[in-house]
């Protein structure tokens, strides 16, 4: 389920936004302030984030330029609603790095509109385009894992491993329950335990260990697992 962040400080157009998301199939988490925005960020990083601008403690400018410094939030989908109708402060958001920018009144239907083509447009040009985290480089169209750059060593994982890496490495930083990876990489046909994903996370581990990208999958207590990128300056 995509999962949405609301930054909004007027609480009753917040929650009608919300409802309009949920009754869409979006999952909606709602913060009213910058920092609760920020806090919401570190914790679980959303598939979007629907921005205004004028909030307590700080813009939803800030709060734009600062994501689009962080490596974390770099790629994080933006679109900014507010009631700033100007050509200057358009430009001045998109600027920011918002992906889009919406004026307030709107529809639900320009709003759910808008949210799919950014969505569309921040994802992966095609399936089988190689994506690269780090050191570690996972190429669909060839089946194949190499961890370590220019003098890589290919890694080898089998073919359930090589789809839960490629789900995690489509979505780095993003928290996956169990029943959510049962769901996008063995399919909602299967009828299998949730502690079968932990088996094969076990295992994707084990065949990167030797290359010492294994630190990279993290496991959320309480919630699932996610891809981290490396930190920089670190490894791997």
């Amino acid at each position: 389920m995509t999962r949405v962040l609301v930054v909004e400080d007027e609480a009753a157009i917040a929650e009608l936004i919300a409802l309009n998301l949920r009754h869409a199939s979006f999952e909606v988490e709602i913060a009213e302030t910058a920092s609760a925005a920020q806090f919401a960020v570190d914790r679980v990083l959303p598939d979007l984030v629907l921005l205004d601008w004028m909030l307590p403690g700080a813009s939803g400018l800030q709060l734009a330029r600062q994501w689009r410094a962080d490596a974390r939030t770099r790629d994080l989908p933006l679109i900014m609603l507010t009631a700033r109708a100007e050509e200057a402060d358009k430009i001045a958001g998109l600027d920011a790095g918002a992906d889009d920018y919406l004026v307030k009144p709107f529809s639900t239907k320009e709003l759910l509109a808008r949210i799919r083509a950014v969505l569309r447009r921040k994802a992966p040009e095609a399936l089988d385009a190689a994506i690269e985290i780090g050191t570690l480089r996972l190429d669909p169209a060839t089946r194949r894992v190499h961890v370590g750059g220019a003098t890589s060593a290919e890694v080898k994982i089998g073919p359930t491993e090589f789809r839960l890496l490629h789900f995690f490495m489509a979505h780095p930083e993003r928290v996956h329950s169990r029943a959510q990876l049962l769901d996008r990489v063995w399919g909602d046909h299967v009828f299998i335990e949730e502690r079968t994903v932990d088996v094969h996370v076990k295992r994707l581990r084990e065949a990167l260990a030797p290359t010492g990208v294994a630190t990279m999958i993290e496991t959320v207590r309480g919630s699932g697992y996610r891809l981290a990128r490396p930190k920089i300056g670190g490894t791997p």
